[in-house]
Order: structure tokens, then sequence, then C-alpha cells
């Protein structure tokens, strides 16, 4: 059960400056500790107390930021573009790379150019929910990251996060999105195979379809095209899924090292997304009353999760290669080792970035900036 929402201290016996400095130092509190919602839902309070023409312009920008910081830590990556477009700041560029583009062919890509952006921001969201005594939302967050770990693992080989605007060139003239009998793929597969061809052929409307109902499983059809016998030998490494008989020219025209390492950063990848803090998230459906996990049954689920993950290889190539049995020291997270994970899935460092808590500094400033206390110049 999620701890209590802090409540904004009642002012006494306080007017004019002072009132207003008592109110913002209740509400930075609440930003302090991460309660970004509170603390908007405390200022549309204030300002809706008074006519706009006397709304203070301190109260205002901290409204501003607080309503930002609320909406990116639900995690909406198709807003995170137009939220970072109504700000100047220095954490607006790292929102924008954790975007998905509005229009098929808008010129920045975001998450589709690139995942790294968005996983630092998933990897912040996951502490600050911790932060927030907040498990199931823990819980939701770390099965999102098991969405797109597939096509993580495939971007240093694609060069982009699975563009539809750039696929093409690397599957072009392939068995990828056809009806090809030797193509392994299920009928989803190649629906989404197909669609990830087009998608960005039609119009807005389309465009957004495919994001929000296909590019997750994207990395489903990848997958299986970069498991295959050419690579290795069955028994070698874990069983996770569907393999290739029949690699096309874009997987066997790479070197067999590059094949690989890519062979096996998708394994782990699919052995994260059937882990036991994944399955928690589906035995426990946001909205229906039952089954929410405490802290404690997350922490199981991850330590199972951890031993799946980082269990030796017949060939010794386990990706995540961490010397130790147990979960690691915490450190700053609250699932120990999850950062490991996903830089061993992308083969290149990433951890929790700054985005959220930097808009909360940009609301804690705005606070700040308020009135001296009455009496003073």
């Amino acid at each position: 059960m999620a701890s209590p929402v802090p409540s904004v201290p009642q002012r006494h016996g306080t007017a004019g400056g002072d009132a207003q400095s008592t109110q913002a130092a209740s509400i930075a509190v609440l930003v302090e500790q991460h309660w970004y919602d509170a603390a908007a839902a405390a200022l549309d309070r204030s300002l809706a107390a008074r006519p706009e023409s006397e709304a203070p312009p301190e109260l205002v920008a901290a409204r501003r930021f607080a309503v930002a910081a609320r909406r990116v830590l639900d995690l909406d990556a198709q807003d995170f573009a137009s939220i970072a477009g109504q700000f100047n700041a220095p954490w607006s560029g790292r929102l924008t790379g954790a975007s998905f583009p509005r229009e098929p062919h808008d010129d920045e890509r975001g998450a589709l150019g690139s995942l790294v952006a968005l996983y630092e921001l998933m990897l912040e969201v996951i502490s600050l929910r911790a932060a927030r005594d907040e498990p199931m939302q823990v819980v939701v967050t770390a099965h999102m990251i098991a969405e797109f770990l597939a096509q993580l693992a495939w971007e240093s080989t694609l060069g982009h996060a699975g563009d539809p605007l750039q696929l093409g060139n690397f599957v072009g003239g392939s068995r990828w999105g056809t009806d090809d009998p030797e193509c392994p793929h299920t009928s989803a597969a190649r629906s989404t195979a197909k669609r990830a061809l087009n998608a960005v052929d039609g119009d807005v409307a389309g465009f957004k379809a495919y994001l929000e109902r296909f590019h997750s499983r994207q990395g489903d059809a990848l997958a299986v095209c970069a498991l295959h016998h050419e690579t290795e030998e069955h028994g070698t490494r874990p069983e996770v899924g569907e393999s290739c008989p029949n690699p096309c020219h874009f997987m066997t025209n790479q070197p067999l090292e590059r094949r690989r390492d890519l062979d096996a950063r998708v394994r782990l990848a699919l052995l994260y997304l059937n882990s036991p803090i994944v399955a928690l998230r589906h035995r426990a459906p946001v909205g229906h009353f039952f089954a929410v996990p405490s802290t404690r049954e997350v922490a199981v689920a991850w330590a199972h999760t951890w031993e799946k993950v980082n269990a030796p290889w017949p060939d010794g190539d386990n990706p995540l290669k961490v010397d130790q049995k147990g979960v690691p020291a915490s450190g700053d997270e609250a699932l120990p080792g999850m950062s490991m994970l996903v830089s061993a899935v992308a083969g290149r460092p990433i951890s929790a970035g700054r985005v959220i808590r930097d808009i909360g500094a940009d609301i804690q400033r705005a606070l700040a900036a308020g009135p001296p206390p009455e009496g003073e110049e």
C-alpha cells in the first residue's frame, strides 16, 4: 500500500507575502518527495482562489512545471515532445529524445531514432515510484521496460530503434513482411512487420495507430530474426522462443561475431520479458481492486528475475556477466541491477536520467522567486 501523500499544512494568522511564502514552502515539501501531482493540485487550488490578474507569476510558473513533471512521470511518451516544446530548459531536449514523433516524417525521430533517452527516463521513473512507495507503478514500469527491450538490443545493428522511416533500407528485398512460407513469423508478427514497412506512407492517424498498436510488437518479430542456427547451435545458449531456420540476407550478411553478439543480447532481453517481475504485472491488473503486489512481493519477484537473467550460459556468453549469485547491492536503484541489465541488452552504458528531477528543481526555483514577507522591501 502506498504511503499517504504528504498534506499541505494549513495557514493560520498570515497574510500577503507571509501566507504565500508558507504555501510555497509547503508545496516545496511535496516536490522534494516527488509528489508532483499533489503539488500541481495544490497550486491549482491556490490560483483558482484569486482573480487571474492577481495570480503571482512565480506560482503560475511553478504550476506549469508541476503539471509537466506529473505528465512525464505518467510516461505518456506521445506527449513528451509537446510538453518539451512549452519550455526552454536544459531538460527539454532530453525529453524530446524520449518522445515518439507525432507525424510520420517529423525531423525529430526521438525514440524511433534511439531508445536510450526513453530507457534513461523509465529507469528514473522506477526510482521515483519506489520513493513514493508505489509498488504497483514500479511493476508497471518494469513491464514497460520489457516492451521495447528487443528493439533496444537491435539498435546497435540497425543504427536506429526500428524506425519505420529507415527500416526498409535494412530489411528490403527479404522475407520480412511478406507471406513467404519459409519465414517462421506468426501471422501477428507478419502483420506487424508489414505495417512497420508501410507506417510512414499513410496519414497521421494511420501512423499513430501503428505506434499505439504495433510498434511495441516489432521487437518480437526482430527477435525471431536474430535467433537462428547459422549463428548458434542448439543448446549452447538459453532457449527463449521461436528461432529462424531460414535467415534472410540482412542477417547472414552480418559478420559472425556481430551476429553472436546480437543473438546474446536479444536472448537476454527475452529472458527478462518472460521473467517473474514482468509476470507480476499480468497477475496484478491495474483497476481491478485485487492482487496489487506489496513492496515485499516486488522485491521477491525481482530477486527471482535477477537469478534468471544472471544465470551462467553453457557457452559462457551471458552479456550480463555479473559474477555474483545474489541481487547486487542496491545503490540508488529500487530494482538493484536493472540499469546493468538494460545496459547489457543495449551493449552500451545506460543509467537513470534526471529529467523529472530537473523539472522538480525548476519548480523549486519558481517557488523560491516569491515575494518577500510583508514589511520588507
